[in-house]
């Protein structure tokens, strides 16, 4: 929010009698006591509910530093001397006021978007089509309300190109005063359907209301649904030809086209516009589709439940499902019990397999559902999508022995080689690089490490699940896991604006501030980052977006082992200083700078900064000689003898009769194979194991399951030990035998494999 009114400006807008004065402007307004950030110049509406007034939340305001506010004519609370006092008849009314004319000091083009279904998802999609040439103001969240669509209007800035503002009603009189307020030049109508219907005489009472809203805008484009009214439509109406594309049930082909109508009307060529709507993202709860557990197919469309949305939904099902069950489930929530007639009227007209209500407190039985597409539509606030996760695929589990007290000393050796004050971030990303995130992680928390990254959400809220409360960083959040890192408490890192927008929208739906992120910026290695030319702007959207607050920069080098590149090293790190510097400058969030690994900790200790990331070297793995010896290696492979055989001269061994027995020979069978991890590059004596502290190379080529190694010289028998990776074949051994590097080992150990954890 830019704003900067005076006091006397917010007088007359309001219409207000003022009490108190001050030269300070206003920057920005709050009506949540509880999410208030910046309190200097912010405007505070005491706003009143159904159960609850605004000026019991006066105070709470005042005490964390908020010194403006529109408060009720006859407010009865302690006014303060050093406080400005709006007294104002509606202080709604006062909000949209200072709506309409924040509206009014903006030339570019507001488009108006109202509809029974589909405003919010109109437009993200419009955004997406059109943010590369636009620079798009559009509405937070799905804020349609008259609240929201004055706090969206307040959102317009001067650097903007465009406006798209979402406005919704639910009885007759309210879409004047939206209109009032929004004064669209162009107008967007997405679908006509049942929402709200009970509050209007008839359909065409409902539908004129909706219109209401272009009755003096330069053009409004309308679905081709309407193409029979066309004679009868004002003149400032175009009725948009349909529009359909594979990868939207067809439901959406009224929408896709007043989409396509309007890109064409804003002069993007027809070859840009498929190619805009081909890349179309489908929005989080909004027709999601996965794989679930049984063999089942998930759509999750838990966003909301009116019936339009759960037509179209029907409908969606029934395109994935030829020849497959459908099996429908219905989140109710207890506030809507009057619903639930109508909806099992809609559903069964469409004939599923099954058709499953979940009460408050009961949860979806996935156990008892097969091969079979499942649809969940849910009331949005039965928080359905924890419900939805449980039904996901679920993947095999990982098998190896972990020796924790080995990877605390390693933890020991970086800290006691660190400025006390520097902090360590324990990254456990690939579930701890194969070691098993679940258990190494709680162990480090216990060891006094209070900072974790991962790769991905799932992996952070598997840490969450296993008992971490720490700081949890997750490097690379895909933007359709944003709910999930709110949810989970995670702190994710962003590396791009687009990124970056599409979680602060996310923040905007849960009505949440001051959420701590991470920005991760490339100072050379042309991963994911922002540039660092990009600092400036970077700075700016935070500064504009009370939802986020900044918690740590960091970055990353490319080379930081490696003597003989230290002069692009130090490149890197002259660029980071002065990114860390800029922000240092210029930003009032207190944050964490990082840029050394653990092998770039001990190389250049001047630039620790205030934390160092620890990576496999925790584990006790580097490429620096000179550390091994002070390493502790903490991974170990082993496994048994399923069979022995004899294997006369002359007979194969193995797939492709690719080993030959040149003597008499006995062999042994050994369950792990290339799905284990143990790779088929280790045939034919490549790879070798140790039995009874004897090597044993491998005959015949590695299986997926299973291997066989020539034990001739070993006096073994069935279920003795084998030694994959430990003291006689250290991980680094291992690793040049497979031509790789002891990272690409670790992470490549299946998770099929059962975990044993050890501490000394």
């Amino acid at each position: 929010m830019r704003l900067h009114y005076s006091i006397e400006a917010c007088a007359e807008i309001f219409e207000a009698e003022v009490l108190g004065s001050s030269p300070d402007s206003i920057l920005h307004v709050y009506f949540d006591s509880r999410k208030i950030q910046q309190p200097k110049g912010a405007l505070f509406f005491a706003l009143s509910g159904h159960s609850r007034s605004g000026n019991e939340f006066v105070a709470d305001a005042y005490r964390q530093g908020v010194r403006f506010f529109v408060i009720a004519k006859n407010a009865s609370i302690t006014f303060e001397p050093d406080a400005v006092y709006f007294k104002v008849n509606d202080v709604l009314a006062a909000l949209q006021k200072l709506a309409k004319y924040h509206r009014k000091q903006f030339s570019y083009p507001v488009v108006a978007i109202t509809g029974s279904v589909g405003k919010t998802t109109f437009k993200e999609w419009i955004f997406h089509c059109i943010s590369d040439k636009f620079k798009v103001v559009r509405s937070p969240k799905s804020f349609n309300s008259q609240l929201g669509v004055a706090l969206s209007l307040l959102e317009m800035h001067e650097s903007a190109s465009i406006a798209f503002i979402e406005a919704g009603i639910s009885k007759p009189g309210e879409m004047k005063v939206l209109q009032d307020m929004i004064q669209p030049d162009y107008g967007i109508f997405t679908a006509f359907g049942k929402a709200h219907r009970e509050n209007f005489a008839n359909n065409e009472e409902h539908l004129l209301e909706k219109w209401t809203l272009f009755r003096e805008c330069r053009l409004a484009f309308i679905p081709h649904a309407f193409a029979d009214l066309e004679n009868r439509l004002p003149g400032n109406f175009q009725v948009c030809p349909t529009y359909e594309n594979h990868r939207f049930p067809s439901g959406y082909s009224g929408m896709l086209g007043v989409l396509n109508t309007f890109l064409a009307y804003l002069q993007f060529d027809a070859k840009e516009i498929a190619e805009r709507i081909d890349s179309l993202p489908t929005l989080a709860l909004r027709m999601e589709v996965f794989e679930g557990i049984n063999g089942n197919t998930i759509i999750n469309d838990t966003y909301n439940l009116d019936l339009d949305a759960l037509s179209e939904a029907l409908i969606y099902q029934r395109q994935l499902a030829p020849g497959k069950r459908r099996i429908v489930v219905i989140g109710l929530s207890e506030k809507h019990p009057h619903e639930r007639l109508e909806i099992e009227r809609l559903v069964e007209s469409f004939n599923p397999d099954e058709f499953h209500f979940i009460p408050e407190g009961k949860s979806i039985p996935w156990e008892d559902f097969h091969h079979a597409v499942v649809l969940v539509k849910a009331h949005r606030d039965r928080a359905f999508e924890y419900e939805v996760a449980r039904g996901k695929a679920l993947k095999h589990r990982t098998i190896v022995e972990i020796n924790l007290s080995a990877i605390k000393h390693n933890v020991s050796f970086y800290q006691s080689r660190l400025p006390k004050e520097v902090k360590i971030l324990a990254m456990v990303k690939a579930s701890s690089y194969g070691s098993g995130a679940e258990k190494v992680a709680p162990y480090l928390q216990r060891a006094g490490i209070s900072n974790f990254g991962v790769a991905f959400a799932d992996e952070g809220v598997e840490l969450r699940k296993s008992g971490i409360t720490s700081s949890i960083v997750v490097m690379n959040p895909d933007p359709e896991h944003s709910d999930l890192i709110i949810e989970h408490q995670l702190e994710p890192a962003m590396y791009s604006f687009e990124q970056l927008d599409e979680f602060i929208t996310a923040l905007i739906h849960r009505n949440i501030s001051a959420y701590p992120i991470h920005l991760k910026f490339d100072t050379g290695m042309h991963r994911l980052g922002f540039s660092p030319s990009d600092k400036e702007r970077v700075l700016a959207v935070i500064h504009s977006q009370p939802e986020v607050q900044i918690k740590g920069i960091y970055s990353h080098l490319a080379d930081a082992d490696n003597p003989n590149h230290s002069s692009f090293t130090q490149k890197q790190l002259a660029s980071f200083d002065a990114i860390v510097s800029y922000f240092r400058a210029h930003s009032s969030d207190s944050f964490l700078a990082h840029i050394l690994n653990s092998e770039g900790s001990l190389r250049y200790p001047e630039h620790c900064y205030d934390m160092i990331r620890l990576g496999i070297s925790m584990y006790g793995y580097t490429e620096n000689n000179a550390l091994k010896t002070s390493l502790q290696a903490s991974v170990s492979w082993y496994s048994s003898i399923s069979q022995i055989k004899l294997v006369p001269k002359g007979d194969f061994i193995g797939y492709g009769i690719s080993y030959e027995a040149m003597e008499d020979m006995t062999i042994a069978i050994i369950p792990v194979g290339y799905a284990d991890g143990f790779r088929r590059s280790l045939s034919n004596g490549k790879g070798c194991v140790y039995i009874h502290g004897i090597q044993c190379p491998v005959v015949g080529r590695v299986c997926m399951d299973m291997i066989m190694v020539d034990i001739t010289s070993v006096s073994a028998k069935i279920n003795d030990i084998v030694e994959i990776i430990g003291q006689n074949q250290p991980m680094d051994v291992f690793a040049k035998a497979m031509d790789t590097i002891p990272y690409e080992v670790m992470t490549g150990l299946s998770r099929r494999m059962h975990r044993v954890y050890v501490e000394e």
